[in-house]
């Protein structure tokens, strides 16, 4: 039994060191904002929850300590950090910010347009 909670809690760390590197690489190498912040977004998810349900598994299987902090830290994450993520890619779109070249489509153009349609700016110049 020791053998397997070792195992288990050790696997997990290592995904999500894994997958944190994997979140380093992309940030640098990634030519635009929009797939940095994906990189940033989906693989450091991943990395975190990784590490922290490697560390409830130690502390539940091997200090026979049930953390429901931990598992509340893991639920919170894995809901806030993608919509985190997506808020700032499309703060990024609407401030202006353009894609890398070699982007191929651009679906969000025609739904900011028809946003801007439906609700005009209501600017006043003031005399």
């Amino acid at each position: 039994m020791i053998v397997l909670a070792n195992s288990l809690i050790v696997l997990t760390i290592v995904v999500g060191i894994v997958f944190t590197i994997v979140t380093v690489i992309g940030i640098i190498r990634l030519p635009d904002v929009y797939t940095r912040a994906h990189a940033a977004s989906k693989s450091a998810t991943l990395g975190v929850l990784s590490i922290l349900l490697g560390v409830f598994f130690h502390f539940w299987l091997k200090e026979g300590h049930f953390s429901i902090q931990l598992l509340l830290a893991i639920a919170f994450l894995f809901i806030t950090s993608p919509i985190g993520g997506h808020l700032m890619s499309r703060a990024a779109y609407i401030s202006g910010v353009k894609p890398t070249e070699l982007t191929v489509g651009d679906d969000l153009a025609e739904v900011i347009k028809q946003a801007k349609l439906k609700n005009p700016p209501t600017h006043q110049k003031e005399d």
